[in-house]
């Protein structure tokens, strides 16, 4: 990579006004940033770019994965540094990407500061505190819920109709728990 290449990074954000926020504020870092709203968007700007970072929104718009998004990715430039940013934060999910090729999982609300961290923070640290406190059945139930939202595209009444559940009880424990 030239120096030129590793400055350019690859936004995949379908919330606009999120995706200027944070696009600007890497600008003002000294990155040239490639704002793109889907897979077939980002595809489409590595034909004239070649950016060394990439931010993916794990739930897209549309038919549009972030998973996929990062595979695409992946396999267009292994070196290239993925970070996975979501408001529907699970196990399975985060998994998920870093096997499909993204360097880190980031919950939202994150930062211009967490972004470029997790940029830095490539391989694994074996300094990180291992919690005594066992999971708690809401964090499995939670985790289920999110796990099988993105299987099912985050169709609430197919993953309804997966959990065995009520449509509107899905519905009210998603409001419950509304992450951003």
């Amino acid at each position: 990579m030239t120096i030129e290449e590793e400055r350019v990074l690859l936004l995949v954000e379908d919330d606009a006004a999120f995706a200027r926020t944070l696009g600007r504020s890497f600008e003002r870092r000294g990155y040239k940033v490639l704002l793109a709203e889907n897979v077939d968007e980002a595809s489409g700007l590595l034909v004239d770019h070649t950016p060394g970072y990439a931010v993916v929104d794990l739930k897209l718009k549309g038919n549009s994965s972030g998973l996929a998004c990062v595979q695409m990715l992946h396999q267009h430039d292994p070196e290239m540094l993925i970070v996975v940013l979501t408001g529907f934060a699970s196990i399975n999910t985060a998994v998920e990407a870093i096997k499909l090729g993204a360097c880190q999982y980031l919950a939202k609300p994150s930062n211009t500061d967490d972004i470029e961290a997790a940029f830095g923070h490539v391989a694994g640290a074996t300094e990180i505190e291992v919690s005594s406190r066992s999971t708690s059945i809401k964090t499995l139930e939670w985790e289920h819920i999110h796990a099988v939202l993105a299987e099912t595209d985050f169709n609430i009444s197919e993953t309804a109709r997966r959990l065995g559940m009520h449509r509107r009880t899905l519905a009210r424990k998603l409001e419950k728990q509304r992450i951003k």
